[in-house]
């Protein structure tokens, strides 16, 4: 039977995913590489409950093996698991999947190490104590976006985006967006042409889902930015982004 998960310590995770919604498509496997905890397990059935294809490994030797023989679309590993140093085992990870997106959980404490590792937009953090809602959330952004190519540019019309650096370009102008502002441009191009309902986007920017009118803002927000004639509204239905 796996420990009990200590108050505050490496398995601090909250299990609500219960309410959590992760519509990924089946071939998509994620590994997540968590310390040997009952919350550990929790995460792990409360994901295969949704529908996701997940399998987990509890040690930095075995994320390693896991990631040459399982082809994960996306990993997800814990700064604390057992066995050698993490900081390296992250790296091994990232250089035997370059392509593959990693989110990395982290204490509050290390976070900001850990962003030093962390490749652009490619990968993503999650801090200690979290929903699993949250995870799941973020889990089904990573695989909307897919796999990162090596060219990590994305055009759509005038609207350019470097997701190595995180970089937007409109018009060849450069244009400062706020993370918020980023997530939600990002989530939009992830089917362009397509309209995206506001509940989508408020499951898929906001830890906790937003109300409609704080997308609203944030959309306004966008538009004066990148442009209000490139967020059309399809009233009753959500945003469409166009060229």
């Amino acid at each position: 039977m796996l420990p009990a998960a200590p108050p505050g310590g490496a398995s601090s995770y909250t299990s609500t995913a219960a309410s959590a919604r992760v519509p990924v498509p089946p071939n998509d496997h994620v590994l997540l590489a968590l310390p040997p905890t009952a919350a550990s397990a929790s995460v792990l059935r409360s994901l295969r409950s949704e529908g996701v294809s997940v399998s987990l490994v509890s040690d930095g030797i075995g994320v390693l093996d896991a990631v040459r023989t399982r082809d994960p679309a996306l990993i997800v590993i814990d700064v604390d698991l057992p066995g050698p140093d993490q900081a390296a085992v992250l790296a091994a990870v990232q250089s035997e999947a370059p392509t593959v997106p990693v989110i990395a959980v982290t204490p509050r404490e290390r976070r900001l190490a850990l962003l030093g590792q962390l490749r652009g937009d490619r990968d993503d953090f999650l801090v200690r104590p979290f929903a699993v809602d949250e995870l799941a959330a973020r889990i089904r952004l990573r695989l909307r976006l897919g796999p990162v190519l090596e060219n990590t540019v994305l055009r759509h019309g005038e609207l350019v985006v470097d997701t190595e650096f995180g970089d937007v370009t409109v018009d060849g102008q450069p244009v400062a967006l706020s993370p918020t502002e980023y997530a939600l441009l990002m989530a939009l191009m992830a089917t362009p042409g397509d309209v995206v309902a506001p509940d989508r986007l408020s499951r898929e920017v906001w830890s906790d889902p937003a109300s409609p009118n704080l997308v609203q803002v944030y959309i306004s927000y966008l538009r004066r930015k990148i442009g209000a004639e490139r967020i059309r509204t399809v009233r009753g239905e959500g945003y469409v982004l166009e060229d």
